[in-house]
């Protein structure tokens, strides 16, 4: 068993794809209208095309927002990306007018910093000890 699929609940799709594509660096694997709003819209890692998607689901269902804003209220990133430097792509994101939550935090081995993904969410990233 592997995970195939996560998602992260977005206000606007069209943004969320401008946001994780064009400053986060993901590429679009999926875009497949449901109707006459909606889209199945995943991205994925340039380094892993085969990889784990991540979905750019419509928050309508009053329950998502709700347990997204509350999230956000309490500061609790809804997703974690890894990346090779944590400092490297804070500097990078943070000149391309990224907002985080969380500065580069040293926590034992790893190295996080939240940021806000300019569609309802907290994505936390993290150093990972290779």
């Amino acid at each position: 068993m592997k995970i195939h699929l996560t998602s992260v609940f977005v206000d606007d799709q069209a943004e969320a794809l401008r946001f994780y594509t064009e400053i986060l660096g993901f590429v679009k694997k999926h875009d497949v209208p449901l109707g006459e709003q909606d889209r199945w819209l995943t991205v994925v890692s340039p380094e892993e095309p085969g990889g784990t998607e991540l979905l750019l689901e419509p928050a309508r269902h009053p329950a998502a927002r709700t347990y997204r804003d509350a999230l956000v209220e309490d500061g609790i990133p809804l997703a974690q990306f890894a990346v090779d430097d944590v400092a490297v792509e804070y500097e990078r994101l943070s000149a391309l007018g990224v907002r985080f939550t969380q500065k580069p935090l040293e926590t034992g081995p790893v190295t996080t910093a939240v940021l806000d993904d300019t569609c309802g969410n907290l994505i936390q990233i993290a150093g990972l000890p290779q």
